[in-house]
């Protein structure tokens, strides 16, 4: 399988692309809010099942005012609609702008990656073969491949203890 290769960003395309994502966020800014993650789990879904049944209830209270309950601002239930909307919108929007970024991140890093454990293999293979330079390369990049810290300093305090 022939790895994709992701192609290179112009530095004035991410320049523009970056201002423009700037620019849009100090213009949402003001109507965006931050939920907790409390608040995020206690409140109701809006859902596409949802939708039909909240826009069915918008046009009711327009026909049948009469059954809204006192407690209940009809014109909040439009407004909260149209919001709602208008930001799916821009979501949907966002949603295909980050795919596409996390898909190209993902393959540049993936073909990167490759390419470095290429290099680094040729490396390790050069070290064994007591290639001049290869072993402090490889000493250096293998540090990537330790086990985990703890494991590493046992490692070097042994190692400091022989010496």
């Amino acid at each position: 399988m022939v790895p994709k290769s992701a192609l290179a960003i112009p530095e004035t395309v991410i320049h523009e692309v970056t201002e423009l994502l700037n620019n849009s966020i100090n213009l949402l800014q003001p109507y965006l809010i931050a939920l907790t993650p409390h608040e995020l789990r206690s409140m109701p879904k809006m859902s596409d099942k949802s939708l039909p049944f909240v826009e069915k209830t918008r046009d009711y209270t327009q026909a049948s005012p009469q059954f809204i309950p006192l407690y209940m601002d009809a014109e909040q239930l439009q407004t909260d609609l149209a919001v709602f909307e208008d930001l799916t919108g821009l979501l949907r929007i966002s949603k295909q702008l980050t795919s596409g970024l996390d898909d190209s991140a993902m393959q540049a890093g993936a073909n990167g990656f490759t390419r470095a454990l290429s290099y680094y293999n040729s490396v390790k293979q050069a070290a064994k073969m007591g290639v001049p330079g290869a072993k402090g390369i490889h000493e250096d990049l293998s540090k990537r491949f330790s086990k985990n810290r703890t494991e590493r300093e046992e490692t070097q305090n042994t190692t400091d203890q022989q010496i």
